[in-house]
């Protein structure tokens, strides 16, 4: 399971990246905790880091159920497009909310693969 357990730490190391933005947006913005408006650029810096963590609820056992059911390797290639997928959303995201349509797709493509894939493997018994 070490490239399941690669992926995982990929997109943790990339959701800890994102919490750190957040944090230095306060500082830079002004946005006191708790507040999360105030500054469309904080808005969207928060929303980012926000949404990753609604994701990742599902991604995390879906890689997992994947990896174990269906294949590591696989899970752990998917894994990392999933957490490249991330990281474009947040570009997309950062630059203008309107514009992170890829992003956006690709995560829940491979979120979807990712969860239909492993349930599937663990219903017929694979691993």
């Amino acid at each position: 399971m070490r490239f399941t357990v690669l992926a995982t730490f990929s997109a943790l190391i990339t959701y800890v990246w994102l919490m750190i933005k957040v944090g230095r947006a306060r500082k830079t913005f002004g946005i006191e905790a708790p507040r999360t408006t105030g500054n469309a650029q904080f808005e969207r810096i928060f929303r980012v880091q926000q949404n990753t963590v609604e994701h990742l609820v599902a991604f995390l056992p879906s890689l997992w159920i994947f990896g174990y059911y269906v294949s590591d390797p696989i899970a752990g290639f998917l894994g990392l497009c999933w957490t490249g997928a991330r990281a474009l959303y947040a570009v997309e995201y950062y630059a203008d909310a309107k514009r992170r349509g890829r992003g956006a797709a690709l995560t829940a493509i491979i979120g979807l693969i990712l969860l239909v894939g492993g349930t599937i493997g663990a219903l017929v018994g694979a691993g």
